[in-house]
């Protein structure tokens, strides 16, 4: 275990509640790649944050992501996969 990165990091959305410096998160909503796993899905609710939109759920079924699923319905967490509007940012330099 100690040859792998996983005792020394934090995922994203752990990174961002703790990182944050701007007050209070409630019912804010969070953006991110992938859905939450069970332990970040306990800081989301903890932190006050009300809504969730994940890019892919490519862990669904598995029991890590059935918990972080259970755990937003029962704390009333809104969760929704974001979809692409197509509209693009052009910048020219």
């Amino acid at each position: 275990m100690l040859e792998t990165k996983y005792p020394f990091v934090t995922h994203s959305e752990l990174n961002a509640i703790l990182n944050y410096r701007g007050g209070s998160l409630d019912g804010t909503k969070l953006y991110v790649s992938l859905f939450p796993c069970n332990e970040c899905a306990k800081a989301i609710i903890q932190a006050g944050i009300r809504t969730v939109i994940y890019q892919s759920d490519k862990y669904n079924g598995m029991d890590s992501n059935t918990a972080s699923k259970r755990l937003f319905d029962a704390a009333g967490v809104e969760y929704y996969q974001y979809q692409p509007t197509g509209r693009k940012v052009v910048m020219e330099l």
